[in-house]
């Protein structure tokens, strides 16, 4: 491949990187082309973009985006590619339940991930990233929190009301 060639690529993968909050890096090495193209499928269908990358190349698209990646670097060689999501956990949920499919599968593996601003390195951290929250996510429960107090308020006194109107008639009724 020539020089030209190699730029373009980078320049490509460092905007696609750009254009998604969300890099995991994964080991899909092994998977014959019956199960690589079901991974895809199930990538594209979760809005997951899913590439098979040079290791050299994605370092050098990582260094190119402005974000210091470098804690991902240890974990780019072998086998990788990269899902890019807007949604935080969903390659995570991708990896899991396409391991789920087949109990003899072990791949992918996670191998890293930057999400949320966070750096998570190593295989260890695939069921933490299935259940990490969104921003939304995590907002909309604040909210709710918030609301619930005075919702039991309000119910409180609505009910409290019709006990204390019932009371008063009753009294009303017995003086009368």
């Amino acid at each position: 491949m020539r020089k030209e060639q190699k730029d373009q690529l980078i320049d490509s993968l460092c905007e696609e990187v750009k254009s998604c909050p969300h890099l995991y890096i994964a080991d899909i090495g092994g998977l014959d082309s019956v199960q690589t193209s079901k991974l895809r499928r199930a990538a594209f269908r979760k809005e997951v973009k899913l590439e098979v990358v040079k290791n050299t190349l994605l370092i050098k698209a990582l260094e190119k985006t402005g974000i210091d990646y470098s804690e991902l670097f240890p974990v780019i060689k072998g086998e990788s590619c990269i899902m890019l999501s807007s949604v935080n956990n969903a390659p995570a949920k991708l990896i899991k339940e396409f391991r789920a499919t087949d109990k003899n599968l072990q791949k992918p593996v996670l191998k890293g991930a930057y999400v949320e601003e966070c750096f998570y390195v190593g295989e260890e951290h695939l069921e933490a990233l299935v259940n990490i929250k969104s921003k939304n996510e995590l907002v909309a429960d604040v909210v709710a929190m918030l609301q619930a107090p005075m919702k039991n308020v309000l119910s409180g006194l609505q009910s409290a009301g019709g006990t204390i109107c019932g009371v008063l008639k009753t009294l009303e009724e017995r003086q009368a």
